[in-house]
């Protein structure tokens, strides 16, 4: 096992807003799996998320959404954001917006799907190739050893066909520095697929915030249609707008 994090986070977006009414279209946030921009490993999938979010008076939200992911022969990446919601609603989460990324330009592009722009941005230096997280390797740890964390491998397991390896990391946090007057025990877990170089499945448990589960599914090994690579027909940028309103 080791840890390796990422010069850019440019593929992990979204942030979290949860408000006392539990809305039924919420942003996300925190924990995300990021799709490394490497090229000659073409595939796409789902993206299932779960999440309970624990409010300060105790009530749990339970949350759901999907995001459809890809990466084309090239290395080109693309990355949905979608509106998260209650986990009993079964309707298609709104998509928000898309990421998509040219590591060969170093430019991306994030569009909202909303008001239909999009804003172009070139990157200042090398894309990550690994996620920005703990991952697993068959190498054996370099972590230094702490008598708070607890570290574990946990084999090999496929996902859809697709082979991963995990490991878990579960930190303690004494009583005096948790903030809750009680021993917090926080748990991370991910599945880490060398061959898509991409972790499968990422878990993350903390009992004062709550949890987040996300799993890669319908994985295929193909390149994506072209067009997810592309600005949406008739989305414009700010400029385009600002010059249109003149």
């Amino acid at each position: 096992m080791s840890r390796r994090f990422s010069l850019t986070a440019i593929c992990c977006v979204g942030f979290l807003a949860v408000t006392a009414a539990a809305p039924r279209a919420l942003a996300q946030g925190g924990p995300n799996i990021f799709v490394t921009p490497i090229p000659d490993a073409p595939f796409s999938g789902v993206i299932q998320v779960q999440r309970a979010v624990v409010q300060p008076d105790g009530r749990i939200f339970n949350l759901r959404t999907i995001r459809e992911i890809g990466r084309d022969s090239r290395g080109r990446i693309y990355n949905e954001r979608r509106a998260q919601l209650q986990a009993a609603d079964t309707a298609t989460p709104p998509l928000l917006g898309v990421l998509i990324y040219d590591p060969q330009t170093r430019i991306s592009i994030r569009t909202d799907s909303h008001t239909q722009t999009f804003w172009t941005d070139t990157v200042s230096r090398p894309p990550a190739t690994v996620p920005p997280a703990l991952l697993a390797t068959p190498a054996g740890t370099s972590l230094p050893q702490n008598q708070f964390v607890k570290e574990e491998d946990l084999g090999v397991h496929a996902f859809e066909g697709v082979s991963a390896h995990g490991v878990r990391e579960t930190p303690t946090i004494p009583a005096e520095s948790s903030g809750t007057g009680r021993q917090v025990v926080i748990t991370d877990e991910y599945w880490y697929s060398q061959d898509l170089r991409i972790n499968l499945m990422i878990r993350h448990s903390d009992p004062r915030t709550g949890s987040v589960t996300m799993t890669v599914t319908h994985i295929a090994r193909t390149d994506p249609d072209p067009a997810r690579f592309t600005v949406p027909e008739g989305y414009k940028s700010p400029a385009q707008r600002q010059q249109a309103a003149q």
